[in-house]
């Protein structure tokens, strides 16, 4: 049974502006029938939803979606969901997705704590990811930061025993933050020594705001951290 949790209003993202591509509005014509998910359908089957059973990663906030898109191709033997709130990263994710006629792949447009609320089954994760979150790094704001012991908990619990919480961010003062709560979450265990980061696994794509970043010297942090109970 799911634990309940109370809705906030303290989100952890802000809408951002812009405006979708005309590639992209008419790929959520086109391919959203074939990718999307709806939070209003509720709790979903995963075996209905995919056609198998298979391993599944979850994704939070995949942005444009270049990461996510390149680890389904990558592992065809796993089934993704992606979670993000602006229409144009999903819009191109999905474009790109229909083009390469990947069928390992579906997404969410919705509130990442609504999804995982109402709609992931438990115990049945056997990755989550959550890469670059927003950092907040104004402390006023770090309280708006989406690691915090309430979404820990909710990751743990759709995480199967083993399953891994995979975390990543370029800010050096939230990688202290992740390690910090996720060091003291109940039912995880680091991966790596005890308050240690890890190395970025193979399967996490280098994107090019990293290789960027890598350029000016910017560290980037991976936390990985394996249900134990």
């Amino acid at each position: 049974m799911k634990t309940e949790f109370k809705k906030k209003a303290i989100r952890s993202y802000v809408i951002r502006g812009g405006r979708m591509t005309e590639a992209q509005e008419k790929a959520f014509e086109q391919w959203w029938p074939v990718y999307g998910l709806s939070l209003h359908d509720g709790a979903i089957d995963l075996v209905e939803v995919f056609g198998r059973e298979a391993p599944l990663v979850v994704e939070v906030g995949f942005g444009m979606g270049d990461s996510l898109l390149a680890m389904a191709q990558a592992e065809p033997e796993k089934d993704f969901i992606g979670i993000e709130v602006h229409p144009p990263g999903a819009g191109r994710l999905i474009n790109e997705a229909g083009k390469l006629g990947l069928t390992n792949l579906k997404v969410y447009l919705a509130d990442a704590i609504d999804v995982l609320e109402d709609c992931l089954p438990l115990a049945k994760a056997d990755r989550f990811q959550l890469y670059f979150p927003d950092p907040w790094h104004k402390k006023k704001h770090n309280k708006r930061r989406i690691v915090q012991p309430e979404f820990v908990e909710q990751v743990r619990q759709l995480l199967k025993v083993g399953g891994v919480f995979h975390l990543a961010t370029d800010w050096e003062h939230y990688a202290d933050h992740m390690m910090e709560a996720m060091c003291v979450a109940p039912g995880f265990e680091n991966q790596a020594e005890q308050y240690h980061f890890s190395p970025r696994p193979e399967y996490r794509p280098i994107t090019k705001f990293e290789k960027r970043g890598e350029r000016l010297g910017h560290g980037v942090w991976d936390l990985l951290f394996e249900r134990k109970d």
